[in-house]
């Protein structure tokens, strides 16, 4: 049993009680608790997707936050703020590096908008976990955002995916077709295109018959 510790509250007395894990939490500001867990909904392979994509955040160290902060950086550089329509442009940027035959320019602007994708999924999993049982409202609002943030990501990674192709790099789009597969599930539609360039590059050999939904 740890040793009594005197909690101190904005009025009164010090009072004095067992020291919990609770007191450490709130000791630790930004340390976040994991999230609750909860079952799946039907049709809903995108929540299935982020639950595989996001495990339990670790607190971000020196190095983790100075790289958070430089990704925000870059998205303030878009004109916009953090958020979903940030992330739109830095792919459109890319997109158009593309078609100019700058492909190290449009790697750049892709990478940039992949870890943001992932940190607004983390941010919009905390928020969601956070208000859930207080305000139906905002969970809400948090789920859809993170299933557009996912959406984004998948995109993301299926043209950085193609890039990689195109400069005769297979071994490297391999991860990134892996996880398009992973949290969208083989048998969505991005699943089965990043499933058919796994197939072509040669990394399987056992072409995925599924059904198509709604066929």
């Amino acid at each position: 049993m740890a040793p009594p510790r005197k909690v101190h509250f904005p009025f009164g007395a010090p009072v004095t009680r067992p020291f919990s894990v609770f007191d450490l939490l709130r000791s630790a500001p930004g340390r976040l608790a994991a999230p609750v867990r909860r079952p799946l909904r039907a049709r809903a392979c995108w929540a299935a997707g982020l639950a595989l994509l996001l495990p339990a955040m670790p607190v971000l160290t020196g190095a983790a936050r100075a790289q958070t902060q430089e990704e925000i950086k870059s998205l303030a550089a878009t004109g916009s703020a953090f958020d979903i329509t940030a992330v739109k442009t830095l792919v459109a940027r890319g997109d158009a590096a593309v078609a100019a035959g700058n492909l190290a320019e449009a790697r750049r602007h892709y990478d940039q908008a992949r870890d943001a994708s992932r940190r607004l999924l983390g941010f919009y999993r905390d928020l969601s976990g956070a208000f859930r049982g207080l305000d139906a409202r905002i969970p809400r609002e948090m789920d859809e955002k993170s299933r557009q943030a996912l959406e984004l990501l998948v995109q993301t990674d299926m043209r950085l995916a193609a890039l990689f192709r195109r400069q005769s790099q297979p071994e490297v789009a391999v991860p990134l077709l892996v996880e398009v597969v992973k949290v969208m599930s083989p048998s969505s539609e991005p699943g089965r295109k990043a499933y058919q360039q796994l197939l072509e590059i040669g990394f399987v050999s056992t072409p995925y018959n599924g059904a198509i939904p709604g066929s």
